[in-house]
């Protein structure tokens, strides 16, 4: 990773590990509409173990996990999978979470075609480069099991923030502290070359509101 770009991972880091603190439990109890869609595809693709990425403090981890699946969660910021873990022995299902610090830019810390399917809502429109975004799906590629699904959200390139405060390049754009990818459909469909493509769907999200892609791609058998 360049220089310019360590600064900002770094920057980002630190920001969530603070926002986390002053405010536990940011996002609510309740899970998103996009993980509440992504549960159901998953359970008609038959999945049992569900891998999220950029899970914060874990609403839709939560989710999975009462709705029956074995979930993996991993986020960078330590603080909110903390709060994580401890919501999960309260809600008595922290046996079917386990969680992992880790940034996204790594690879994976997964075998091989480990997991039936994999959740990221607003993961990839973090502050990540057009490389790593590629890399990381091909990441995801090779711990996904034949057949396993990919569910994913983005904000794209037609939300209200796109070319608004501090732009980083690449599509990157800094607002209120937090940096966002911005994606243009055709990074949607470069992402999905070698899936099938079941589906790319639109859909607005909260006061703003953001707009995003909420999209799933089934890797083949």
């Amino acid at each position: 990773m360049a220089d310019d770009g360590q600064e900002l991972a770094d920057a980002q880091r630190a920001h969530w590990q603070n926002t986390y603190r002053a405010h536990p439990g940011m996002y609510g109890e309740q899970p998103s509409a996009a993980a509440v869609h992504a549960a159901g595809v998953f359970r008609v693709a038959g999945a049992r173990d569900v891998l999220e990425l950029g899970a914060g403090h874990g609403r839709d981890a939560l989710y999975f996990a009462r709705e029956g699946f074995t979930v993996r969660a991993t986020d960078f910021s330590p603080v909110g999978l903390e709060q994580l873990q401890h919501v999960a022995r309260e809600h008595g299902v922290a046996e079917r979470v386990t969680t992992a610090v880790h940034d996204v830019r790594e690879p994976l810390p997964l075998p091989d075609a480990s997991v039936d399917a994999v959740f990221a809502h607003m993961l990839l429109c973090m502050a990540l480069s057009t490389k790593e975004i590629h890399d990381l799906v091909g990441e995801i590629r090779r711990v996904l099991r034949p057949g396993g699904v990919f569910v994913h959200t983005v904000r794209h390139t037609g939300d209200a923030h796109y070319g608004d405060g501090t732009a980083h390049g690449d599509d990157i754009y800094e607002h209120g502290g937090f940096a966002v990818h911005f994606f243009p459909r055709d990074l949607v469909d470069a992402l999905a070359d070698g899936w099938t493509l079941n589906e790319v769907h639109a859909f607005e999200e909260g006061d703003l509101p953001r707009r995003l892609w909420r999209t799933t791609q089934t890797l083949p058998r």
